[in-house]
């Protein structure tokens, strides 16, 4: 099992808002290797951001570097167009970084 989780820091008031741009998107179901997405929010006592974490978890590196290099991948991750240019600079998202990690051993199920 590979599991990527995509670490992105917001303004705050905005986890809610985000979330389901992630899971909604049920074309993803359909990606060889695909298991799981979630969306869940760092408990932190940061005033002025907050941190959500998107976890994926696929069979395999392959399969989730396949998803990545796909056109359905660049797809999902354009930006919603907006009525204005304003509303485009105006991005809630602070930054981001993304974990990598292969399951060596686990107990239970991820359902």
């Amino acid at each position: 099992m590979y599991i990527v989780t995509n670490q992105i820091e917001i303004k705050k008031g905005y986890a809610e808002k985000m979330a389901p741009r992630f899971t909604s998107n049920q074309d993803l179901k359909k990606v060889l290797g695909f298991n799981r997405v979630e969306v869940s929010l760092l408990e932190d006592d940061t005033e002025d951001t907050e941190t959500i974490n998107v976890t994926t978890w696929w069979e395999s590196q392959e399969d989730y570097e396949n998803w990545v290099n796909s056109d359905a991948f660049k797809k999902a991750h354009q930006r919603p167009k907006s009525d204005s240019d304003n509303e485009q600079s105006t991005s809630p998202v602070i930054g981001s970084r993304r974990i990598k990690s292969t399951v060596l051993s686990s107990l239970g199920d991820i359902s």
